[in-house]
């Protein structure tokens, strides 16, 4: 069956070639042009070796190009890789040397850190946005399915990043099952802010296009700008963490705004507060607790409405076609009020992690997706998250792996290194290391070496030079739900080191 996104592209193009698809920056592109576009990207990426199932990797700022980049990586049967632009160069080099990928789109942002891989080729966006209105050339290929089209980068909870791989039938089915559950009261119209290398904005787009809808790109969020867009443009979907909403709650002209038509309004990684909620509901817009992860396609389960006000805390329970559960170690069902690990199964799961199989069967047991998060579920079927049994840190809805900053730190000749998250007025969290022992380097070295070999949003905000040895566990392992106890509960947090 040709259940395929670029023959859901092309259907849309042939029967609503006029319909705007993406906005971004000031130019818009209707469904044939950028069909036409994407053409043309593939048959370049297919003259520069491009063969089904390589890979291209993307680091570049969201753009449109960034979105064609995608769509002619799939037409072409290969696979796109986005990685963040705030990866350092030895990061990156990481990533690309485990992707091997035939050709590296980048912006001028990543110029100085962006070399030609092995066997592969450079490619800036200007040249992907100079083939917009070149002569006419595409790319026409026999599809799978099961073919492994996106892989999006997440820091998971280990010292080295992992590439989750969807397939076309796992975001088609997604799409899919979010259609089925959420239905819009009008034309699909969808504010994109995260950054397109994470789940939060490649799936998403994908599946506004496979709806047919309006993608209105963004490079970063703005609270001005996102509610200018949901009154003006009738924006009706909008899923982010719940600062994004306070941001547009806390404007002077939010209380004359007018975003009854936001039917989608969806929300995690933190709790929705009552008075945030209330103050969205008055304005008939209800911000739903969800609850997945990157694995999962982003979205896992969504709090139905009904719930979403009386139970905010909440993060959805059992939907059509997505089944939840909280478990034991040994992976029995456990009864209301029980806390256990929170499994997943249902459309969207990933296919596997990229070149780590060993990884993949840990994650996937059975059909379950075992997400590595503690949580509860109440009579009604309805999960509440309590803790991340996997060790990140949401830092302005970025994850960041302690395990990969305890690394970077390792390599210094450090005894002992935990890092774990403080509390952050902005960010919600930032990354605290706490260093005991060995040859101990002065505090401005292990802040500069995290800068050399870390993105600056992983580096630690906070450093504790421990004279005691750090507490452990039985098992002896370091004791973090000990240091937190004693370093970020609700105490005073040391002088930040930057």
């Amino acid at each position: 069956m040709p259940t395929t996104i670029d023959h859901g592209f092309r259907w849309w193009a042939m029967a609503h070639p006029d319909r705007l698809m993406i906005a971004s920056a000031g130019v818009s592109v209707t469904y044939a042009e950028l069909n036409a576009w994407v053409g043309r990207v593939a048959r370049r990426f297919a003259d520069l070796g491009m063969k089904p199932g390589d890979r291209v990797v993307i680091c570049a700022e969201n753009s449109i190009e960034w979105c064609v980049a995608v769509l002619a990586a799939i037409r072409t049967g290969g696979m796109s890789a986005g990685v963040s632009t705030r990866l350092v160069r030895s990061e990156l080099d990481w990533l690309v040397g485990d992707y091997a990928p035939r050709i590296l789109v980048h912006d001028d942002g990543a110029m100085d850190k962006v070399s030609p891989p092995s066997g592969g080729t450079l490619v800036h966006v200007d040249e992907i946005a100079a083939l917009r209105d070149a002569p006419a050339a595409d790319v026409r290929l026999d599809l799978n399915d099961s073919d492994v089209v996106v892989i999006v980068t997440t820091s998971g909870s280990t010292a080295r990043p992992k590439g989750v791989m969807y397939s076309n039938r796992a975001i088609i089915e997604h799409n899919a099952w979010q259609v089925l559950s959420d239905p819009l009261t009008g034309p699909y119209r969808r504010l994109l802010v995260a950054p397109m290398s994470t789940s939060a904005g490649i799936v998403p787009f994908l599946h506004c296009l496979l709806s047919g809808g309006t993608a209105y790109l963004e490079s970063k969020f703005d609270a001005e700008v996102a509610l200018r867009l949901v009154t003006e443009e009738k924006v009706n979907v909008i899923t982010g963490a719940p600062i994004f909403f306070q941001r547009m709650a806390d404007l002077p002209q939010f209380e004359e705004a007018d975003v009854r038509h936001l039917d989608i309004a969806h929300t995690g990684g933190a709790t929705v507060v009552r008075p945030l909620l209330d103050k969205w509901a008055s304005k008939g817009v209800i911000l739903r607790q969800m609850f997945g992860q990157t694995e999962s396609g982003g979205t896992g389960v969504i709090n139905s409405r009904e719930h979403a006000m009386a139970r905010p805390e909440m993060c959805g329970g059992m939907m059509m076609f997505t089944d939840v559960a909280v478990v034991d170690a040994d992976g029995n069902t456990l009864p209301p009020g029980e806390q256990g690990e929170i499994v997943l199964r249902g459309p969207g799961m990933m296919t596997g992690y990229w070149n780590n199989p060993e990884a993949t069967a840990k994650a996937i047991h059975n059909g379950w997706l075992h997400t590595g998060d503690l949580g509860v579920m109440d009579d009604l079927g309805l999960v509440r998250m309590v803790d991340r049994m996997k060790d990140i840190i949401i830092s302005g809805g970025l994850n960041i792996s302690a395990a990969e900053v305890e690394r970077v730190i390792y390599e210094l000749g450090v005894e002992e290194v935990a890092v774990i998250a403080a509390k952050d007025e902005r960010f919600g969290e930032v990354p605290m290391a706490i260093v005991h022992g060995g040859t101990l380097p002065e505090t401005d070295h292990i802040i500069a070496h995290c800068d050399t070999h870390l993105s600056r949003f992983k580096v630690p905000r906070y450093l504790i030079r421990s004279k005691e040895p750090l507490p452990r566990l039985t098992s002896g392992k370091i004791s973090k739900p000990a240091l937190r106890t004693l370093y970020s509960g609700d105490g005073p947090l040391p002088p930040p080191v930057r």
